[in-house]
């Protein structure tokens, strides 16, 4: 085992949310999630504290340096805490959200295939391990030249036709290329919403949508209430990275 330097400092590209039996690391440059049990995840909040490794131990210490979630510091470097998330309720590992084809003819239908297209693109073209960098890097540039935030309406409009023209593509879309494409769909007519990427737990799960600026979801379910946002780009918050 390599020598463990006594200081380190959190990535600034790494979110902590902390529930009560696990603590979920994501890392927004490469997209690796880790998940600490209740005896790790207090050792980084520890570690949080008092920007000392020696809170760790050795093992998960390296670790840590080693996914990229700290880095060796030439001094203490406290770092903020995780972000507290309520304890789950039990779902037996499964939830209900409504599906199926909805007819869009509003004004992003025509428009809609090229977003994607974009979407797609920017997650393809580049190393595999940075493609959630590229498109965050890509949703904070078309949200800062935003003049006014999106109704209600707009934003459903714009999900929907994504959505719609999704089903009809032979490339895989989930909820990360959407919520994007939606993003990317509403930009050129500078109409912002919130992009936001968060974290459920029981089990641990990850899921991307929008929201308007009043913080209202956009063509969701209402169990997506169950995920405590971890980045938020857009009109509501923007979370440096």
């Amino acid at each position: 085992m390599t020598d463990v330097p006594p200081f380190a400092q959190a990535s600034r590209h790494v979110r902590a949310v902390a529930y009560p039996h696990v603590l979920v690391l994501i890392d927004y440059r490469t997209g690796h999630v880790q998940c600490l049990l209740p005896k790790a995840a207090t050792h980084w909040q520890e570690a949080a504290r008092s920007g000392r490794l020696t809170a760790m131990p050795p093992p998960l210490a390296t670790h840590m340096i080693r996914t990229g979630a700290l880095s060796p510091a030439q001094e203490p470097t406290p770092w903020n805490g995780p972000l507290p998330a309520p304890a789950p309720a039990a779902s037996w590992g499964g939830a209900e959200h409504p599906a199926g084809l909805t007819r869009v003819t509003g004004p992003f239908s025509a428009t809609a295939a090229v977003a994607l297209a974009t979407t797609w693109s920017i997650m393809r073209t580049g190393r595999k391990n940075r493609a959630m960098n590229r498109i965050i890097t890509a949703l904070r540039a078309s949200t800062s030249t935003a003049g006014r935030p999106a109704t209600p309406a707009e934003a459903s409009e714009a999900v929907l036709a994504v959505r719609r023209t999704a089903w009809q593509a032979p490339v895989r879309t989930a909820c990360l290329e959407e919520s994007a494409a939606a993003t990317f769909l509403l930009a050129p007519r500078r109409l912002s919403v919130a992009w936001c990427h968060g974290i459920a737990a029981d089990p641990v799960r990850l899921h991307a949508w929008v929201q308007t600026v009043d913080g209202g979801l956009v063509a969701e379910p209402p169990s997506t209430r169950a995920y405590t946002p971890a980045l938020t780009i857009g009109a509501c918050h923007q979370h440096r990275l």
